[in-house]
């Protein structure tokens, strides 16, 4: 469990995350919005290595009703329950710019095809 200055250590961390992941898109132009491209199908996600993994994940996504304002003010999404196939798949489409939101696509560019399954895989599982 996080306590109150973990969490906002990790939401600054998140947060400068995307602000170099938003000066990068700019630099690189509008990213298209498209259908997202799946994860690879040869590799498989590990619920127990992706629980090991989530660190960035659980300042935005492990609150529930949360809120950020960075780009935007927006509901952050909750993951936890959704398809592996899903997350996996948008993970993917962040990475290699299909989607386009700055915190995600600085924290997808970080992540190999296996620490985007072994997420998919704990939070498919995660209720």
């Amino acid at each position: 469990m996080l306590n109150v200055s973990s969490k906002l250590l990790l939401r600054a961390a998140v947060a400068a995350a995307g602000v170099a992941a938003a000066v990068s898109v700019q630099a690189q132009g509008a990213a298209k919005a498209s259908a997202p491209t799946p994860a690879p199908a040869a590799v498989v996600g590990n619920a127990d290595a992706g629980a090991k993994k989530n660190s960035m994940c659980i300042g935005c996504h492990g609150i529930p009703d949360y809120k950020t304002a960075f780009p935007t003010v927006y509901r952050v999404p909750k993951i936890s329950g959704q398809s592996e196939k899903y997350i996996a798949s948008a993970l993917n489409a962040y990475k290699t710019g299909e989607r386009n939101h700055p915190s995600m696509v600085g924290i997808s560019r970080g992540l190999s095809d296996q620490d985007m399954a072994d997420l998919a895989a704990y939070y498919a599982n995660k209720k």
